[in-house]
C-alpha cells in the first residue's frame, strides 16, 4: 500500500473549532490556509470531489508548510464560495502575505497579497486530478513563496476529458457550498483537531 493510501485511511476525521474573528497576522513565517464555508462540513461528506477526506487534504497542506519550517493558520472564509476570493482574503490576513485557498470540492490555489483576486501565484483547477502528494507539495510551495523564494510550480496533470466527466458533480458541489455562504459573517480563525 502506498504512503498516500495509508495517510488517507489513517486520517479521515477532524473537528474544526471556531476561535473567533480572524485578524491580520504579523508573523512573516506564517501561511494562511483559507478554507471555504463548507470545507469539512458533513453535508458534503467531508471529502473532495475525488473522494479524498478533507482531514487528509488539510493534514497534507499543513505538513508541506511545516516541512519548510513555517507555520500555518487556518481561517474559514464565509463571504464567498469562490476559491480566488478565498485565497485573496487569506493573503490579506497572512503575516507573510501568502495563502492557500481551498474549496470543499478540492479546487485549490496559492495567492499573494497585492495580487488581483483572479491572478494567483498558482492555480489547481482540476480537483479530480489532485492527490494527497499534490496537496503536500502545494503546502511546500506556499511556504517557499512565503520565504521570498520562487519554487518550481507544482506539477499537475491535464485531463482534457475532465470537464465532461466532472462538470455536473462540480456544479452540485458548488451549489451546495454556496448554501453555507454568509456575506455578513467575518472570516473566522479555526483550530483543527485530527481524530485518527
Amino acid at each position: 500500500m502506498s504512503d498516500q493510501g495509508t495517510t488517507q485511511q489513517a486520517v479521515e476525521e477532524m473537528e474544526l473549532e471556531e476561535q473567533g474573528e480572524a485578524r491580520p497576522g504579523d508573523s512573516s513565517d506564517e501561511v494562511v490556509i483559507a478554507v471555504s464555508p463548507a470545507f469539512g462540513e458533513e453535508q458534503l461528506h467531508k471529502q473532495t470531489i475525488h473522494k479524498l477526506p478533507h482531514a487528509a487534504v488539510l493534514r497534507e497542506l499543513l505538513a508541506g508548510i511545516e516541512e519548510e519550517g513555517l507555520k500555518a493558520r487556518i481561517v474559514r472564509i464565509y463571504r464567498t464560495a469562490d476559491v480566488a476570493f478565498m485565497g485573496f482574503d487569506g493573503a490579506n490576513l497572512s503575516g507573510s502575505g501568502i495563502s492557500i485557498g481551498i474549496q470543499a470540492r478540492g479546487t485549490t490555489l496559492i495567492h499573494q497579497r497585492g495580487l488581483l483576486p483572479l491572478a494567483p501565484l498558482e492555480l489547481f483547477p482540476q480537483a479530480p486530478g489532485l492527490d494527497l502528494d499534490n496537496y503536500r507539495q502545494i503546502g511546500k510551495n506556499a511556504a517557499v513563496y512565503a520565504k521570498g523564494d520562487s519554487p518550481s510550480p507544482v506539477p499537475q496533470g491535464n485531463d482534457p476529458m475532465a470537464r465532461p466527466k466532472w462538470q455536473a458533480i462540480a456544479s452540485v458541489f458548488y451549489i451546495r457550498e454556496v448554501e453555507f455562504v454568509d456575506q455578513d459573517k467575518k472570516a473566522t480563525e479555526l483550530k483543527v483537531n485530527f481524530e485518527n
